[in-house]
């Protein structure tokens, strides 16, 4: 059968149901169940959590379960390990060991060692794992020490240049390799080669007992097999393994180069590295590169760049990519949800066709997956502290357009003032200089001193900057910033344009020049392109709240209401920190005419929040602003009143000048709300009085109009207009 997993794959499917190429199982139509169970359901709650996110359940697998029955490979998966071409076929006169016709490189499809063989005079052969295109795989035990099982890799190409450089390699890395999600190696031995004469040299390994991913891939979409599953975040959260690994091969200056799933092992309680003969040198230029034709790069980046960390990270991404496969939506298909939306851009960074615009370490990439991961995983408790950004800094700035704040006297005092309308949108250049701000770049001269700096006003700031003598992309970017708080785009564009300057070519991929000229869209008033510029980072950085918080402003701003709540409602699930995403859901609610929607939304700003008693005066507000041509009805007037009896105003007093303006709102709102439906329109409660009346109200907010008056007003206008105010709405009497 051949393989129907990839357009480009050419390889075939063998008996135990995986393509001898790419190491996947077919589509659903082309599998069939695999007989013979590998895992045992676990113990209730026994489980292994993978970055402090990931749930994960325990399993168990039997020792002697991968042991093939039939070691010897079909014809039809007979190929040179060097050149690819069919080798050892021809019926009942087929080779099963000798030479490649075309390049002379050795091939073996039957085991050289057999059960029961011992090797080194300490290790008694169990059976035959598998072949792999450079060697052979044995399960063995450990007769010195306990019958312990391990792993014997025998290379067979042993007289091949090649295979010689990859031997040599494996071992060399491989002893001096310590970490936990990459297989160890104990010793390195050989025995007499039953197949080609003289000596054969094997690895002694640590045996690792579970499925590939490839084999638990296929596993998950076996209906005979409902104990295995491999939804989103569990992919996630191999891949943030997988990463943790290369990260450590990186820092040591070596590239892994063979990423593909049956090259990666799910074991009881882990995921580990596995056939480590690809691993090289950054620096290697000359040595054949290892790797599997779909999850590589390029033919022509590999001759361009060679081998490099971000060409191992475009391997995780197709990895990604193909596990992934019938869990996430495909191209023209309606919007998904964030998580899944940012997984694709996630996947789609990690594939760029261009090194240069994909993740630049392993680091990086996982910090963006443990974002996704967050937007995917349930909700955790409002009481939990999300996990603060490695990219940007958290703003104090809410974005509230006043809607959290109780209405100034002016309110009254100014001409033409009216009814509130209290779910205005906050103006654009007020978001530009309160979105969080980009970390300073740690390779940057000045990312200490504005690490240290604190917060100053913009011209303090701009003080400071002056004084850093040496040239810095960072201290650009913060003098930008301070102009456009300034109020003072040219300069502040002036300042982008020196960052670029300093970053050259660079400039163009790097997402902080992205977000600056986004800032500076917002601050001219061009907010569909500010949209577009926040999306690229979005793009580019698909982990972080701050670009979504962005886009769901740029998408309120422009009547995009839909996408806006799903960017709104993605951040609030994941930092309820972040109150301004409760603030623009409640304005979007409004606008919906949804008023309970928006208490709920401002409701939901806990406790803990430096917003709390902010949104607690939001939600008064709601229950008591028009929707469109609708005045509050009763029920909301009479919770307004609730509420505003526990909010803690005037720095606790029970009476003061901010509770005594909320007060004259609420009040407001009820006479308004008579006065548009009728003396039964405050049916149903006895808030206003019993029955609520249009008299009481008129005579009550007429005393608060007065009261405003003789206590806060601070000039003879306004005190008149306030006395005005409370004549116009006394009840009529005869005298």
């Amino acid at each position: 059968m051949f393989c129907t997993r990839t357009p480009d794959c050419t390889g075939t499917v063998d008996e135990t149901g995986f393509c001898d190429r790419c190491g996947l199982a077919p589509r659903r139509a082309d599998r069939s169940p695999r007989r013979g169970s590998g895992t045992t359901p676990p113990a209730a709650g026994e489980t292994w959590t993978v970055a402090d996110l990931v749930p994960l359940p325990v399993l168990e697998f039997p020792t002697d379960e991968r042991v093939l029955r039939d070691p010897v490979v079909p014809e039809h998966q007979r190929f040179c390990a060097r050149c690819g071409g069919p080798v050892g076929r021809g019926g009942k006169d087929r080779l099963d060991h000798g030479f490649c016709v075309r390049c002379q490189t050795p091939f073996a499809f039957v085991p050289d060692l057999e059960r029961g063989d011992r090797v080194a005079d300490q290790y008694e052969v169990v059976g035959y794992l598998a072949r792999g295109g450079l060697g052979q795989v044995y399960l063995a035990r450990d007769t010195h020490l306990d019958d312990n099982p391990v792993a014997l890799k025998r290379l067979i190409n042993k007289t091949d240049r090649h295979a010689l450089a990859v031997e040599v390699a494996e071992r060399r890395y491989l002893t001096t390799l310590d970490h936990p999600t990459i297989v160890r190696i104990f010793n390195f031995v050989t025995a007499p080669d039953r197949l080609f004469g003289g000596q054969a040299s094997y690895l002694v390994m640590e045996y690792l007992n579970g499925m590939s991913l490839a084999e638990l891939c296929r596993a998950a979409h076996d209906p005979a097999r409902p104990d295995i599953s491999l939804p989103l975040e569990h992919i996630l959260a191999y891949a943030h393994e997988i990463l943790t690994a290369l990260d450590y091969l990186h820092r040591r200056g070596l590239l892994y180069t063979d990423l593909h799933p049956g090259n990666v092992i799910r074991t009881a309680d882990r995921i580990k590295l596995i056939d480590l003969g690809g691993v090289r040198r950054v620096d290697d230029r000359s040595s054949p590169l290892v790797g599997t034709p779909l999850y590589r790069v390029s033919d022509r980046e590999v001759e361009t760049h060679g081998a490099t960390v971000r060409s191992d990270l475009y391997s995780v991404g197709v990895l990604l990519a193909e596990l992934s496969r019938g869990l996430v939506p495909g191209p023209g298909a309606p919007a998904a949800e964030v998580g899944v939306e940012s997984f694709l851009r996630l996947v789609r960074r990690a594939r760029h066709a261009e090194p240069e615009r994909r993740f630049a370490s392993a680091t990086e990439m996982s910090e963006q997956i443990r974002g996704v991961l967050h937007e995917l995983l349930p909700t955790r408790s409002v009481h939990e502290q999300p996990a603060s950004s490695t990219v940007f800094s958290p703003t104090p700035t809410l974005f509230d357009a006043g809607l959290g704040a109780v209405p100034p006297l002016a309110h009254w005092t100014r001409p033409g003032a009216s009814i509130l309308r209290a779910h205005g949108q906050p103006a654009p250049a007020a978001v530009a200089t309160g979105l969080p701000v980009p970390r300073p770049a740690s390779g940057d001269p000045a990312a200490e001193f504005l690490t240290t700096v604190g917060a100053l006003d913009p011209e303090s700031l701009l003080d400071g900057l002056d004084a850093f003598d040496t040239p810095s992309v960072e201290i650009e970017l913060a003098r930008c910033r301070a102009r456009l708080e300034l109020g003072d785009p040219p300069r502040a564009w002036d300042a982008l344009t020196a960052a670029e300057r300093q970053l050259g070519d660079d400039a163009s991929v790097d997402w902080r020049m992205t977000w600056h000229h986004a800032l500076l869209a917002l601050t001219q008033g061009d907010v569909s392109r500010a949209g577009d510029l926040f999306d690229q980072v979005y793009g580019e950085l698909p982990g972080e709240i701050a670009p979504k918080l962005a886009l769901a402003y740029c998408a309120e701003h422009t009547g995009h209401a839909g996408r806006a709540t799903r960017y709104y409602e993605a951040v609030w699930r994941r930092d309820r920190l972040t109150a301004s995403a409760a603030f623009g859901l409640a304005r979007l609610r409004l606008a919906g005419r949804d008023r309970t929607g928006a208490v709920a939304a401002l409701d939901g700003v806990p406790r803990f929040s430096r917003h709390h008693d902010t949104a607690r005066i939001a939600a008064v507000r709601a229950l008591t602003t028009w929707l469109g041509d609708e005045p509050p009805d009763a029920a909301s007037l009479n919770a307004a009143v609730g509420r505003l009896a526990e909010l803690r105003l005037d720095g606790g007093s029970p009476h003061g000048e901010a509770r005594d303006r909320l007060t004259t709102t609420v009040l407001e709102a009820a006479l308004e709300r008579i006065l548009a439906t009728g003396p039964d329109g405050l049916d149903g409660g006895g808030t206003f009085g019993e029955p609520p009346s249009e008299t009481a109200l008129r005579r009550r907010l007429a005393r608060s109009f007065r009261g405003l008056a003789r206590q806060q007003a601070r000039n003879r206008n306004d005190h008149g207009v306030l006395l005005d105010r409370a004549n116009t709405v006394r009840p009529l009497t005869l005298l």
